[in-house]
């Protein structure tokens, strides 16, 4: 079975194909009517069905738009860390009050939650990297 590779690229305020097979191109007003357009030109052009050909769509954006996805790829991996970071806190703030005495339903008082949150953070199984051991970890419960 042939394949057609048709290259997407924005022109103005439409959308310019490009099927290289055919050296030939044709547009679409819209994203969702690509496809469409670009199997009118081969079928037309190359004079097959659509169950005898496949397509390979390579859509082309500016620099700017894959700078700011790439931007925000960054942003939401860091937002992920960062979140991470903050439960750990929040995990390690409630052990200090948990170590300090004061019991679950004082510290989810203090802490502006449930005390059955609390009790959930008191319990979560830290895994820390053992230092006589490369790659080995150690498993303690609060």
């Amino acid at each position: 079975m042939k394949t057609y590779h048709a290259e997407v690229t924005r022109d103005g305020k439409f959308w310019l194909i490009r099927v290289r097979e055919i050296g030939r191109s044709t547009q679409a007003l819209r994203y969702k009517d690509i496809v469409t357009m670009a199997n009118e030109l081969i079928e037309i052009m190359d004079v097959v069905k659509d169950d005898e050909y496949d397509l390979h769509l390579e859509v082309h954006l500016p620099s700017s738009v894959k700078d700011h996805e790439a931007r925000a790829e960054v942003l939401r991996e860091e937002t992920q860390r960062k979140q991470a970071e903050a439960a750990a806190e929040h995990r390690a703030a409630v052990q200090e009050l948990l170590a300090l005495g004061v019991s679950q339903r004082e510290a989810g008082e203090v802490r502006g939650m449930s005390f059955q949150r609390v009790s959930q953070l008191a319990k979560v199984v830290l895994t820390h990297p053992r230092h006589d051991t490369p790659g080995a970890t150690s498993t303690f419960h609060p």
